[in-house]
């Protein structure tokens, strides 16, 4: 927690030297507080002198509304920095996320990450109001207190050994037991986040299947599981409070009983003992605060230790510190040198040895059976993961040389799994291109056969998307997401079986329209249809993990049998005559 506040806290160093002012400006006037109660007892009730007490009664005032001042400020600048502070962590933590590769999404999961950038961040957010609230002002209190007791009466201080000592083993006795149960309570929170994020993406195929009954009960257990870790935690900390209010009756009981002798004695003023007694209420506030601190601290101090963790991982793929631009006179060129791919953890790799290369104007096709190496080729391109072995060129220049955001303006991608953002029709397809204008977006839709079933929309490229684009069809998804790459006029497309959802004839019509406005560029396709990818240039037959063949499509059915095996299953000899 130290290590976020070192960093993140810099910016708002001017405000905490404020808060830090005001706080002690508070507490100084509520230590004085008690002095002025005492002297109206003793020289002005006693006395009967009403003038004094009328004086001393403006000033107490006077006091009062300074203390009450310097919280407010102190309050609203302490909101200020937490907030600020909170916004600052998010965004950064968000930012060193987007670094991550596909391998370090997998390993700390969607679901951790969000509750990461969420409730861990928002827990440290409050406990830092605390903080500058109470652990600036606790010690203060606490010590002045103390000195301003002795100052008042030091035959009475005494008693403040034996209760002090007992609130502060209390306080690192239930402080000490929470820290383990609180780290348990935001894993488990993960775990419930992650059930909860998988049953409702998946709330169709449980519909379909008639489970949900079968995931209502996975997700009472997982809450279940939390509810009884929160419980624990709660229980200890229930503790606390009341045997902290014990301590602190026995501690103005003995102030009394002791006092009211030392009164009858003559040895203390009656307005003294009042006195000791707020000094008292003071000190033992104090230590309340700071057990309130020990309360949240623990779970702020775990969620800082899971925030620091996601900020140690270093992304594995990551920009060189002297990267190279492609060379003006090549465009849209790609080659595989030799390339080989392991997923981590794996034992065999999922592609050896693949060689090809596509030029500006050519289409290469990708086809194979499934679980072939077909998309994990293609997302090799964009550096969605790093290969083990061999090189990847785009422009004559390796990829891993290139800027990600230099070899990603160079791509237009249309993953297999079509996503569409809540928001417009035209604000997805802009995703491509941010500047992008009507002409063009409409152009893109031509091109991707969308602009039918858009135009028959009431609100037409305002038609709003859900989340998710549930409220489209497969087909239509597919559509937006090639439009959204055909607006962006990349040097190369990547068509990851973007066809799949489309019938034969949106296909052919498409394929058709897509020859010309890619005539520049190098396209990479992968398909599982032969009539998708039987006019392409050249077609890679993969065959676990390796290129089986290479060639055209007559050239392959000539030649290879994976191939024609392939093509069998879907055409028959008449077709292919």
């Amino acid at each position: 927690m130290i290590k976020l506040y070192a960093k993140y806290l810099k910016p708002y160093w001017i405000m905490v030297i404020g808060i830090v002012l005001f706080v002690f400006i508070q507490s100084m006037a509520d230590l004085y507080l008690p002095t002025l109660t005492a002297s109206i007892i003793n020289d002005g009730v006693a006395k009967q002198n009403i003038d004094f007490v009328w004086s001393e009664g403006i000033k107490m005032l006077g006091v009062t509304f300074i203390s009450m001042t310097a919280l407010i400020i102190a309050s609203y600048l302490s909101s200020r920095v937490a907030a600020g502070f909170g916004r600052d962590v998010r965004g950064k933590l968000f930012r060193h996320v987007e670094q991550f590769s596909l391998h370090e999404f997998d390993e700390l999961s969607t679901a951790s990450l969000i509750t990461r950038n969420t409730n861990d961040v928002m827990q440290i957010q409050n406990v830092t109001v605390m903080i500058f609230r109470m652990v600036l002002g606790a010690p203060i209190m606490a010590v002045g207190g103390i000195i301003m007791a002795m100052r008042t009466s030091i035959d009475l201080s005494w008693i403040f050994l034996a209760s002090i000592p007992l609130l502060l083993i209390l306080i690192l006795v239930v402080g000490g037991s929470a820290v383990p149960l609180f780290k348990t309570m935001q894993k488990k929170l993960d775990h419930l986040n992650l059930v909860l994020r998988e049953r409702l993406i998946g709330i169709r195929v449980i519909r379909a299947y008639d489970k949900e009954a079968f995931e209502e009960e996975r997700f009472n257990d997982a809450n279940k599981d939390l509810t009884k870790t929160a419980i624990k935690v709660n229980r200890l900390m229930a503790i606390m409070m009341p045997v902290m209010m014990i301590i602190l009756n026995f501690t103005s009981i003995a102030i009394m009983w002791f006092g009211a002798h030392n009164v009858a004695d003559g040895g203390m003023a009656p307005g003294d003992i009042f006195a000791f007694i707020q000094y008292a209420m003071q000190i033992m506030m104090a230590f309340v605060m700071m057990s309130v601190i020990f309360i949240m601290m623990p779970r702020a101090s775990a969620s800082a230790s899971r925030i620091n963790e996601v900020f140690s991982v270093e992304p594995e793929i990551g920009d060189t510190s002297h990267v190279v631009q492609t060379p003006a006179d090549v465009k849209g060129m790609v080659e595989f040198r030799n390339v080989t791919f392991h997923y981590p953890g794996a034992e065999e790799p999922a592609l050896s040895n693949i060689s090809f290369t596509s030029k500006a104007g050519e289409t290469t096709a990708i086809i194979g059976g499934t679980g072939a190496g077909k998309s994990t080729l293609v997302n090799l391109i964009p550096r969605f993961y790093d290969i083990s072995d061999g090189e990847i060129l785009i422009d004559g220049v390796n990829i891993t040389d290139l800027a990600q955001e230099d070899l990603r303006s160079k791509i237009g991608y249309v993953p297999q799994k079509s996503v569409l953002f809540a928001g417009t029709i035209a604000h997805n397809i802009r995703y491509g291109k941010e500047d992008a204008s009507m002409d063009e977006i409409r152009h893109a839709t031509d091109i991707a056969q969308a602009t039918d079933f858009i135009e028959r929309k009431d609100e037409k490229y305002d038609f709003m998307i859900a989340q998710g684009g549930t409220n489209v069809s497969g087909g239509q998804k597919q559509r937006l997401a090639i439009a959204r790459a055909l607006v962006r006029k990349p040097e190369v497309y990547i068509f990851d079986d973007s066809f799949s959802a489309l019938d034969f004839k949106t296909d052919a019509k498409l394929r058709e329209a897509l020859a010309p406005e890619t005539k520049d560029s190098t396209v990479i396709l992968v398909g599982q249809r032969v009539s998708s990818v039987m006019h392409a240039n050249r077609i890679i037959v993969l065959d676990d993990g390796k290129i089986a063949d290479m060639g055209t499509h007559e050239e392959l059915l000539l030649n290879s049998a994976v191939y024609k095996e392939i093509v069998l299953s879907q055409l028959s000899e008449e077709e292919l005559a």
